[in-house]
């Protein structure tokens, strides 16, 4: 996925699914819906500690259009879509957290 093209439209302000600043450390890798107004195409973020590896992103079919983003095995999303194709591990952004 071209990052370019999605970072100027992504709302990050209005990422959901994050904790707040107090417990910034996470053990391990956490989810969150991330709007993107300007090319209705909103995005899924993938959030990790500094200094660790990057999470394996996989994705598992529940059911028809309903799929799981797992990282490292551990499910952070579930998407369900009416049309178009499904989500790829390549679709989900990898965001470092600084801690």
């Amino acid at each position: 996925m071209n990052r370019d093209k999605y970072d100027g439209a992504l709302r990050w302000e209005r990422a959901a699914g994050l904790m707040p600043g107090s417990q910034a450390k996470q053990h391990a890798p956490q989810g969150a819906f991330v709007p993107d107004t300007m090319h209705d195409c909103d995005q899924v973020a993938v959030v990790y500690n500094k200094g660790e590896t990057p999470p394996e992103i996989t994705i598992k079919q529940v059911s028809g259009s309903v799929h799981t983003v797992l990282a490292d095995g551990v499910a952070v999303a579930v998407i369900a879509r009416a049309a178009g194709p499904a989500v790829s591990p390549e679709d989900v952004l990898l965001v470092e957290r600084s801690i």
